[in-house]
């Protein structure tokens, strides 16, 4: 599922593929942006801002990709097979060497690469940001204490508090925490809460598979999420899993009832 630290990987991979080669091939499979055409640009740069992505041209252009649920960008060799069926693919950026394909890619824009901020302006603080500091820190800590009665789990997942975590980290911050994803923000400290989430990112940031409970062997890398079977790494109970939010928003909430309150706690 990609998340704030997914989008990282992302944009570093897409860098290291694409920065100061020219483009063979630039097509970008939208009904909006189907006749645009990128061959001949030189891209300069990639950049994450939570779960956003923008893709910078020469000539004052970026492509601005939001992975959604299940978006994603390969990279793969000149020529090469994809891994993913080629129906769900969205951007190709091929030079001679090397391509980049995105697939399932949710709100994809061209726009001038001055205008990268305000599309993202109603975003909190990215907690990867490269200029993370005790300025941008207590900006996410005051947005998410402003909704006092606020389950915490949603606001936990409002980029407009602070931008990257996902319904991974959503469960695990949670359990750490000792709290459920139902408590109002009022019950925890939103100094500790930002400083745990921007830690949980930063450590994964370069990481493939996600590691929230210091130990990285296989089964044993998170505490509660996707644990159903297993059962909570802390204390074995059966880890449960309920629902938060409504329509659109709905999603599956993690939690162990042992070391956490649940939906009414």
């Amino acid at each position: 599922m990609p998340e704030g630290d997914t989008v990282f990987r992302t944009a570093a991979r897409l860098r290291a593929a694409l920065v100061d080669h020219e483009l063979t091939t630039g097509e970008l499979r939208h009904p909006r942006l189907s006749t645009v055409d990128l061959a001949g640009r030189v891209v300069v740069g990639v950049r994450s801002v939570g779960k956003h992505l923008f893709v910078r041209f020469d000539r004052d252009l970026s492509l601005r990709s939001h992975l959604g649920m299940d978006g994603a960008w390969d990279v793969y060799a000149a020529g090469a097979r994809w891994r993913r069926p080629g129906h769900q693919a969205r951007a190709r950026l091929s030079t001679a060497h090397q391509q980049a394909v995105g697939f399932n890619l949710h709100e994809m824009a061209l726009v001038g690469t001055g205008e990268e901020d305000r599309l993202v302006a109603h975003l909190g603080p990215d907690l990867l940001a490269a200029d993370w500091g005790p300025a941008l820190a207590a900006e996410a800590s005051r947005r998410l204490a402003e909704s006092p009665g606020r389950e915490l789990g949603l606001a936990l997942l409002d980029q407009r508090v602070m931008a990257g975590v996902g319904n991974v980290y959503k469960a695990e911050i949670c359990h750490i925490l000792r709290v459920s994803p139902w408590s109002p923000v009022s019950t925890v400290d939103t100094d500790e809460v930002v400083a745990l989430s921007r830690d949980l990112l930063e450590r994964n940031k370069t990481r493939v598979e996600r590691c929230t409970t210091g130990d990285d062997r296989r089964g044993r890398r998170l505490w509660v999420y996707g644990r159903r079977r297993e059962g909570c790494l802390r204390c074995g109970a059966r880890v449960v899993a309920g629902t938060q939010g409504r329509d659109v928003r709905e999603r599956v909430a993690y939690y162990c009832p042992v070391c956490q309150p649940g939906p009414t706690g």
